[in-house]
C-alpha cells in the first residue's frame, strides 16, 4: 500500500496541490462499494497526518463496514463554490483500518477527541488526479506509484 508519504516523495508539487484541496475545505465526498456492488458516496473529512492520509468514522457506520468488506474507495474533494481554482483533486486506492498506537496518536491530534470507539483510516494512495483550467484548456495531472505524473490536456 502506497502511503500519502511515498507520492509525497514521488510527486511534491502534485501532492502538494491536491493536499490543498483538502485542506481548503473540511468535507469532501467518499466512494466505497455496498454489498451488492453498486457505490455509496458519504461525506467524510480527511487530514494528512505524520505521513499518512487518514479518515475517521463514527463506529460501525456504513462506509467502515464497506471498506472493511471491500478496502477500495475514490475520495473527491470538495471542488469549492463555483470555481476551479486551485483545481478539483481525487485520490484513489485501498483503506485499512488502525489500530493501536497508530490510531491513539491520530485521535489524540484532534481537537475534540471523538473517542476511542471510532474508527480510523489510512487511505491508501494508488491513484492521484488534479484537475486544473488555465486559459483555455483543461489539464489533468495523474499519479501512480512509481509511474510519475502524466499530464494530458485538452
Amino acid at each position: 500500500m502506497t502511503t500519502w508519504q511515498q507520492f509525497s516523495d514521488e510527486a511534491p508539487e502534485l501532492s502538494e496541490s491536491i493536499a490543498a484541496r483538502l485542506r481548503a475545505h473540511k468535507h469532501h465526498v467518499l466512494a466505497t462499494l455496498r454489498v451488492d456492488g453498486s457505490p455509496r458516496v458519504s461525506g467524510t473529512e480527511v487530514e494528512i497526518f505524520r505521513g499518512l492520509l487518514v479518515l475517521g468514522s463514527m463506529p460501525g457506520a456504513m462506509k467502515a463496514r464497506d471498506l472493511h468488506r471491500d478496502p477500495r474507495f475514490s475520495l473527491h474533494s470538495n471542488p469549492g463554490h463555483h470555481t476551479m481554482e486551485g483545481g478539483d483533486a481525487k485520490i484513489s486506492g485501498r483503506a485499512r483500518e488502525l489500530f493501536g498506537e497508530e490510531k491513539k496518536a491520530i485521535l489524540e491530534s484532534y481537537e475534540q477527541n471523538p473517542g476511542d470507539e471510532a474508527q480510523i483510516f489510512e487511505l491508501g494512495v494508488e491513484e492521484a488526479v488534479l484537475t486544473t483550467v488555465s486559459e483555455d484548456q483543461l489539464h489533468v495531472d495523474l499519479w501512480r506509484p512509481g509511474a510519475g505524473v502524466a499530464r494530458r490536456s485538452r
